[in-house]
């Protein structure tokens, strides 16, 4: 194990601390307090020794020589971030997505001649998550080829880069159903491969949500999931990440966060909205469009209620 002491500095002090997790929170909105000081001193440590750094400002100082995420810092971004996921994850709000939005947002296309739905799965982690959502619009009868773009992005490019290979263990299914996986993945030496069919509808990109010039590069969204992410920011960076997803989403475009995260006291532009699987958020809309986009979530909701009837 790596020991401080022997390369000739001692555990990190109040002022290096701060240095370090104000560089992070500017970059990418990662806040880190007391409670988790330790966690962050440890990963840091561990750059330092791949990198052979003796001390925490000559670190620090090669970080700051390197702002952008293609450098250094970008590898500390990897280190430290957290990206515990799996397959159909919180699968109620997945469902409520696909059962109850999709259709509408179907039925909006008929009326108003637009083009496939638009899903941006914010911070996927190794990509379980966008995945899921193609299998499931899939198990549900639409056609991911016309009916969706699905856009997946992640500050970490070792996640991108791992979501992009689409290869799973088996601590990836916990959730998921042996026949479901059996259809989507094939398994090769102990690892499951997604399969082609469900890999070429999600497009993944190395994204950082605190840089705006970058999200601006993503078109206009129906649906945002942004889950368990925002929990790792301070306040000030969860009002920037919100105001961004408020930019990105169509009238009437829905936000899914996770079910321990709410909008109290960080944004009140996006409205409660309650479905019968789960509680999501969404933009208001209002004139012709608004009862348009209310017609079809009437009709949308009348047409599950029959099926539910055959």
């Amino acid at each position: 194990m790596f020991d401080p002491s022997a390369s000739g500095f001692g555990p990190m002090n109040d002022r290096e601390f701060r240095m370090f997790s104000e560089l992070l929170r500017s970059h990418c909105g990662l806040h880190f307090g007391a409670e988790t000081r330790f966690l962050l001193e440890r990963r840091i440590e561990r750059r330092m020794r791949e990198r052979a750094f003796t001390s925490y400002a000559a670190y620090h100082y090669a970080l700051c020589k390197e702002p952008e995420a293609t450098g250094e810092l970008g590898e500390l971004v990897d280190e430290v971030t957290t990206n515990e996921t799996y397959f159909l994850r919180e699968r109620r709000q997945l469902r409520a997505l696909v059962e109850e939005i999709f259709p509408e947002l179907m039925l909006q296309r008929r009326e108003c001649g637009r083009g496939p739905i638009t899903v941006w799965s914010a911070g996927c982690a190794s990509g379980e998550e966008p995945y899921s959502i193609v299998i499931l619009a899939r198990e549900a009868g639409l056609d991911p080829e016309k009916d969706l773009r699905v856009y997946a992005t992640d500050i970490s490019r070792r996640m991108v880069q791992q979501a992009r290979q689409g290869v799973y263990r088996d601590s990836s299914f916990r959730e998921t159903e042996a026949p479901l996986r059996e259809r989507y993945f094939e398994e090769r030496d102990g690892r499951w491969r997604i399969s082609d069919e469900i890999k070429k509808h999600v497009d993944f990109v190395q994204v950082n949500l605190m840089d705006r010039s970058k999200v601006a590069l993503l078109g206009p969204m129906d649906v945002i999931l942004c889950r368990n992410v925002v929990i790792y920011f301070d306040a000030e960076c969860k009002r920037r990440a919100i105001e961004t997803f408020e930019d990105k989403l169509r009238p009437g475009g829905h936000l899914l966060l996770g079910h321990s995260e709410s909008l109290i006291n960080l944004s009140t532009s996006l409205e409660l909205r309650h479905l019968k699987s789960d509680l999501v958020y969404r933009r208001p809309l209002s004139g012709i469009a608004g009862n348009i986009w209310r017609d079809a979530a009437e009709e949308a909701v009348a047409e599950a209620e029959a099926r539910s009837w055959r």
